[in-house]
């Protein structure tokens, strides 16, 4: 479920796949899966808007390879040397075909670093547009993909009428790892881990805020459900 804590190799076995590229388009043919991350350094420049209910996730760059240009220096490539579409431009078609109305908005997991050795994951998300626009000098891909509640069955159809959701801050769950230790606050476990709302969003509790964000286990995660203690 999101704000999952889930490991890197757990990720991948979830995933099926040894996920080595940030932009993985169609994996097991019914989703995507997209890696971030909006820490200080990080490679690209993948941000959130809408309060945290739409992300903006940079393309990438072509790889480095010897006796070639910086990748940082040339134009995100959309198609490979052979004349094959990139993760980009996979992702690119599948955006504009959902813009024109030829398909349904490609369905992403998307799994966030937020800071070493930790991963967060933030849900199911919606494709709903892409551009190019230039950026220090060259042209760079953008993504738009909007939060939906719930984890879509992914085989069936998307749903016509889907809620949007917040994303709990990337600094919050900074803040509330440090402050609870990396442990569940009712048992001290270390596995299995949750960010969790104290006052649910639901019940108008606040995502951007430490003081309504705390560590649970699944167990405690669970039997907690939308309750206020």
């Amino acid at each position: 479920m999101p704000n999952e804590i889930i490991p890197y190799i757990e990720m991948c076995r979830r995933e099926g796949v040894s996920l080595q590229r940030g932009m993985n388009y169609q994996i097991g043919g019914n989703h995507s899966v997209i890696l971030m991350s909006v820490r200080p350094g990080a490679p690209y420049e993948d941000r959130y808007e809408d309060d945290g209910s739409t992300i903006i996730y940079e393309g990438h760059d072509a790889p480095k390879k010897k006796d070639m240009p910086d990748p940082k220096l040339i134009d995100q490539p959309e198609y490979t040397p052979a004349g094959n579409l990139t993760e980009n431009g996979k992702f690119h078609k599948a955006a504009q075909d959902y813009k024109n109305g030829v398909r349904e908005p490609e369905r992403v997991r998307v799994y966030e670093k937020i800071k070493q050795g930790i991963w967060s994951y933030n849900g199911v998300f919606h494709l709903v547009d892409s551009w190019i626009e230039v950026s220090n000098g060259r042209k760079v891909f953008k993504f738009k993909l909007v939060a939906v509640e719930g984890e879509e069955d992914f085989e069936k159809p998307v749903p016509k009428k889907t809620r949007h959701r917040r994303i709990i801050p990337t600094w919050v769950k900074l803040e509330v790892w440090k402050r609870d230790g990396g442990k569940c606050v009712k048992c001290g476990a270390t596995e299995d881990l949750h960010f969790d709302h104290i006052i649910p969003f639901s019940k108008g509790g606040s995502s951007n805020t430490p003081d309504n964000i705390q560590l649970l286990c699944g167990k405690h995660n669970l039997k907690k459900r939308d309750k206020i203690e």
